[in-house]
């Protein structure tokens, strides 16, 4: 066997070897739920200033909350803790899309987030309600707020923005970064009215009495609430999750994590108005 004769052998052996060598398989999660399982860590957006959803202690930068007890339930069903990250309504869809959190609490699904995001099926269906200044007369219809001399403060990228420039797109709406800005603004007269989900308005008016009244203009809105997530190929994330919605709600236990956030304030279930749904 002649030098070149020689060296085809060896670089045909080689190729051999490769060909038959076992291939190191790749550990890295291929989906969220592998991803949760793995790091035994469940990333969740929570949003300061939106009781009974979550509460932040500023004392003790503690957060509780109803999303706060639906989340470490989730977390302990797939054997992992809850990691929290700071976000906005605004924001925590970016926030999912961007890979710093694995869910998001009390999300709309609207056509738009369909096309960027996904979704549980519904934890809750809530009812839009207004919060009045003191002074102001409380609406009987979207239409008694749908004039340009009307003030409504909303939190800026919420289902409540998009309701009062869909039902009041005369009236002056003024956009605040967050829920709490929003209040606020009512509070000092800047605004007449704030709209917001029942669940919200029914908290903030108790912790804060002097605030204004609560009215229910007609027609009654309500919108489901899910859970959001990435949009992925493999979907035992989203399966998981929204035979979790169900289970809890059909059984009231959802509820229950709400009226348990409510009574930090001495709220109780007597305390809901009838057309109010949650």
């Amino acid at each position: 066997m002649n030098r070149r004769d020689a060296l085809t052998t060896v670089a045909l052996a080689g190729a051999a070897m490769a060909a038959t060598a076992p291939v190191k398989a790749d550990t890295a999660p291929t989906s969220t739920l592998d991803r949760i399982k793995k790091s035994g860590v469940l990333r969740i957006a929570v949003i300061a200033g939106q009781d009974p959803y979550f509460h932040k202690d500023l004392a003790t930068n503690q957060w509780s909350g109803a999303c706060i007890d639906m989340a470490n339930d989730i977390a302990g069903k797939l054997g992992a803790k809850v990691e929290m990250l700071e976000s906005t309504w605004g924001n925590q869809i970016l926030d999912l899309q961007a890979d710093k959190v694995d869910l998001a609490f009390a999300v709309n699904p609207t056509p738009e987030r369909s096309l960027v995001i996904d979704f549980s099926t519904p934890i809750l269906v809530h009812s839009f309600t207004v919060i009045t200044k003191k002074g102001f007369a409380k609406p009987q219809t979207w239409t008694d707020l749908n004039k340009a001399e009307v003030k409504i403060a909303v939190d800026i990228g919420s289902t409540h923005e998009t309701i009062a420039r869909r039902y009041c797109p005369k009236a002056d709406i003024l956009g605040f970064k967050t829920r709490d800005e929003a209040i606020l603004a009512v509070s000092t007269g800047r605004a007449d009215c704030n709209v917001s989900l029942a669940v919200l308005s029914i908290f903030t008016l108790k912790k804060n009495p002097t605030l204004g009244e609560l009215a229910i203009p007609r027609p009654i809105l309500t919108l489901p609430t899910n859970l959001g997530i990435r949009a992925e190929a493999d979907r035992r994330y989203k399966d998981f999750l929204s035979a979790w919605a169900d289970y809890n709600r059909s059984l009231g236990q959802t509820r229950e994590w709400l009226l348990k956030a409510y009574q930090t304030v001495g709220l109780s279930a007597d305390d809901i108005p009838g057309e109010v749904q949650f």
